[in-house]
């Protein structure tokens, strides 16, 4: 759980609940236009050739979304109840994170959607997902500064570090801080929030400082515009009031103490998933100056190979980075044809091609390497993010 966003995002309104306008790809041809596409990267005709892919379905968001929150509440009680170390519990542990883990991928879907679509849908992911998990969609609003032409790669993008480019060490703290966030989380909405309605200076600073999900800890968003406080104070006081009466219960017997112990490990390691698979999202590269349209696309990655983990550890259409990069608004269940058909039309030097990478072994190795390199080289550009203190 991490912070800061720019006050001047190219898209108007990044509440998670209500959706972006869908301006997105409208934007990113535009950027491209001023700074260059790849020699042999035509945006437009690859625009062409996908047209018919970005109108979502939503009998398949429900469908996935139910079937992923049934298996992943339902292991997660199994995983609970049966004996310690037995084979049910390791196998209900392991399919619950996987579950875990998908299921709150749907909040990369929800920021993406065209305002006022699929509401019924961002409601319910909200109240079943969101709000027990701590993680309701507006949280993740800052992902659109991701997609900023003007932000991407820079200490002022909540989802980009320099790892690549930085002594191997940073990679490290990066994986060390996994256990960290369930906690952060926790005590953000169950001592934080209620503090914060009573203290206006620190409810400033905890929607500026402790409200975006994101890799980027230095990061910095401005408060929501006023308009949005009172979804913020309601989304808030509902993930507050469930984990108070949680508390209420272990305090009065009716949960152990243990439980909240296996509680965590589940939520530690279905975290840790999504947190270990954006080491495979980009490339890490960039030392922290803006980056043309042509560098974001070959900082970022399509995994390809058939490894059975793959599916898994990039659900919801996360394989697909650089795909998601160039058209945004794609929805997930249309990445795959369009990434076929690209691959069937774009000519063989296209710097598409040059995103795909073999698996998550592959990527991670790449990182790895050119860590060594920079820190043999002495290079370290991560006290730039440190010290990146302005709302750039």
């Amino acid at each position: 759980m991490h912070s800061t966003r720019s006050n001047d995002t190219t898209e108007e309104g990044v509440s998670g609940l209500s959706g972006p306008p869908q301006a997105r790809e409208q934007e990113s041809g535009r950027q491209a236009a001023r700074e260059g596409v790849p020699q042999g990267f035509p945006l437009r005709e690859a625009k062409e050739i996908v047209n018919d892919l970005f109108a979502p379905k939503p009998w398949l968001y429900w469908t996935d979304f139910l079937i992923s929150a049934t298996i992943a509440y339902g292991c997660a009680a199994i995983y609970l109840t049966a004996p310690a170390f037995s084979p049910a519990q390791i196998a209900a542990f392991m399919a619950s994170g996987f579950a875990l883990f998908r299921v709150g991928t749907f909040i990369h879907e929800i920021v993406h959607m065209q305002r006022g679509s699929m509401v019924g849908f961002r409601i319910a992911w909200n109240l079943v997902v969101g709000v027990p998990l701590l993680m309701n969609s507006l949280l993740y609003g800052n992902h659109l500064d991701h997609h900023n032409p003007r932000k991407y790669g820079t200490p002022a993008d909540g989802e980009y570090l320099p790892l690549a480019a930085s002594p191997l060490r940073e990679t490290l703290l990066y994986l060390a801080q996994i256990p960290l966030l369930p906690v952060l989380a926790v005590a953000r909405f169950l001592l934080l929030v209620p503090l914060s309605f009573l203290l206006p200076g620190l409810r400033r600073w905890l929607l500026k400082r402790a409200s975006s999900y994101g890799s980027n800890p230095y990061y910095r968003r401005p408060t929501p515009p006023a308009e949005r406080d009172g979804l913020w104070a309601l989304m808030d006081a509902l993930s507050f009031s469930f984990l108070l009466t949680v508390l209420v219960l272990v305090l009065q017997g009716v949960i152990s103490w243990s439980t909240m112990g296996l509680v965590y490990l589940l939520a530690t390691y279905a975290i840790g998933l999504n947190w270990v698979r954006t080491l495979a999202a980009h490339r890490y590269q960039n030392a922290g100056t803006e980056m043309t349209y042509a560098q974001q696309l070959q900082d970022s990655l399509t995994i390809g190979g058939r490894s059975p983990l793959t599916p898994l550890l990039f659900p919801v259409g996360l394989r697909y980075h650089a795909l998601h990069h160039l058209f945004p608004s794609l929805p997930y269940h249309a990445l795959r044809e369009a990434h076929r058909r690209l691959l069937a039309r774009l000519p063989e030097d296209s710097p598409y091609r040059q995103t795909i990478c073999p698996g998550f072994g592959a990527a991670f190795r790449e990182l790895a390497r050119s860590a060594l390199r920079a820190g043999q080289r002495g290079e370290d550009p991560m006290p730039l993010w440190r010290g990146a203190k302005a709302e750039t």
